[in-house]
């Protein structure tokens, strides 16, 4: 394989600099190993010698440990996707003077924030709204709900079908933003003492609940290394959404199979299976002697045995823990308990913790029949456990420290049905932010009379993603390896909205 290694596959790394311009060709021959299904930098320098690039061996992979840090405040993420597309005329951006065919049955409720025009099924939140951002001119045109995918990962859907069908994962996919957090993460020192993945997605996967697998959530071509560790919250029957219901606590059981406690599964039996598994790698490696082959896959087994022993992540995964007064306040429904147990993941160490809001009757945030499941679940559902989660956060100290994002993959349509149904309009939407330096109280960007198009600050989908990294501290302009080994930036043509920063 012959590939042209510039500068940009160190960039963003702190304190290096390097000469600009195309560095001489590199020809390397036969399969490159794969870590999270990439070229490594230390195979580029194995292949091509240590002084290809001007820098020593030591230089080089200290540039790989702290590949992409930048100054940022957040800590971890905390990532609320509202699949489905909620209506922004029924939430966050308002249009009460706009014809009666357009605005919408709810009216506008006082909120702390001037000018925010909020609707009434929101009470809680617009009594928060001093402690948060809107961003009311989210824009792409890619109308559908493969939109989850630009929405997670900052990249556009490239796939196309004739019918929408063609909505399932693939290992071709952009990683999600938590993929880029895990991969980074999983090269950091102290990468395999983390008492948690850095990846956490709750509490199913997204579609999952519908049969699907949708795009958006994983590891892509960084490799399933880099999926989240995602827990598997069921419905009762097809007919069932537990989103809008009560949820007991027997079927709110979080741990991870083969995490939770099972008498016939003692830590010797454990122990022992893992010794199994030593003595057959052992066996292996008598066959092949090349030893830094199995490094990184050693590794990961490494990680994944501890998990399974680990104390941490089966308590922080019991939802029982937490009183029945704080379980009441975030909501008993599966969003409420769902998003508590994100702060739950955040607390213990997570650094991207995904709580999605799916659509398991097809509908849900998906609103084309009606606005009755807006007024009498979502906007309340949603309302009880953003309020709620913004309080908790703040009271704990951990709001300072961790960017809180509440968004969907579109918005809807200005033109309703005669009961207040609306399509796809992914042109104008709102997102909603705090914490990590956040300024509360903020309204950005600014939509027309309709709500129907930007008029001011449109914000992109890379924007969004560009946004978070740079909160992160991880650069947006950090390249990683695909598949076939080549840079890839994570976020192309993102700008970093430095004015939501206080």
């Amino acid at each position: 394989m012959t590939m042209a290694v510039t500068d940009d596959i160190l960039m963003g790394v702190d304190g290096l600099k390097y000469t600009t311009g195309t560095l001489p060709m590199l020809s390397i021959q036969g399969q490159p190993r794969q870590v999270c299904s990439g070229l490594t930098r230390r195979e580029i320098l194995q292949a091509g010698g240590a002084g290809l690039f001007g820098l020593s061996l030591p230089q080089l992979l200290r540039a790989e440990q702290e590949q992409g840090k930048s100054p940022g405040r957040a800590k971890s993420v905390l990532f609320l996707f509202l699949f489905g597309g909620p209506s922004q005329l029924e939430s966050f951006d308002m249009k009460p003077d706009a014809p009666t065919k357009l605005k919408g049955p709810f009216k506008p409720t006082a909120a702390r924030t001037p000018g925010l025009r909020i609707s009434e099924h929101l009470s809680r939140t617009a009594q928060i709204s001093d402690k948060i951002c809107v961003i009311r001119s989210m824009t792409h045109t890619h109308n559908d709900h493969n939109a989850c995918h630009y929405i997670q990962t900052g990249h556009p859907w490239t796939r196309t079908a004739a019918n929408g069908s063609d909505v399932n994962a693939r290992e071709t996919d952009w990683p999600a933003m938590g993929s880029v957090v895990e991969y980074l993460a999983q090269r950091a020192p102290g990468a395999l003492d983390r008492p948690l993945p850095d990846y956490i997605y709750l509490p199913n996967r997204l579609g999952h609940l519908q049969g699907y697998d949708r795009t958006g959530q994983y590891g892509g071509w960084l490799g399933s290394a880099c999926n989240a560790l995602a827990t598997d919250i069921r419905k009762r029957d097809k007919n069932d959404n537990p989103y809008f219901r009560d949820c007991d606590d027997k079927e709110l059981d979080f741990r991870i199979k083969g995490l939770a406690d099972n008498a016939d599964l003692t830590l010797s039996r454990l122990r022992g299976r893992k010794s199994l598994l030593d003595q057959f790698d052992e066996a292996r490696r008598e066959i092949d002697r090349s030893p830094s082959a199995y490094e990184l896959q050693d590794r990961y087994r490494e990680r994944a045995a501890a998990l399974v022993v680990s104390d941490t992540i089966r308590n922080a995964l019991d939802i029982r823990r937490e009183s029945s007064s704080l379980r009441d306040r975030y909501g008993r429904h599966l969003f409420g308990q769902s998003t508590l147990m994100g702060r739950r993941m955040i607390e213990a160490g997570s650094r991207f913790v995904t709580v999605c809001w799916d659509a398991p009757d097809g509908y849900s945030w998906d609103s084309h029949r009606s606005s009755k499941h807006l007024e009498q679940h979502l906007l309340p559902g949603f309302d009880q456990a953003f309020s709620a989660l913004i309080g908790d956060m703040e009271e704990r100290g951990l709001l300072d420290e961790t960017l809180v994002v509440a968004v969907g993959e579109m918005g809807r349509t200005p033109q309703a049905n005669g009961t207040w149904g609306r399509g796809h309009w992914s042109y104008c939407f709102p997102c909603i932010m705090a914490g990590a330096g956040i300024r509360g109280g903020l309204l950005y960007g600014e939509s027309d009379k309709h709500a129907a198009y930007p008029t001011d600050k449109p914000t992109r989908p890379e924007d969004l993603a560009a946004t978070i990294y740079h909160a992160l501290g991880i650069d947006p302009r950090v390249r990683l390896p695909d598949k076939q080994g080549r840079p890839a930036q994570i976020v192309e043509g993102g700008r970093v909205l430095k004015e939501l920063f206080a």
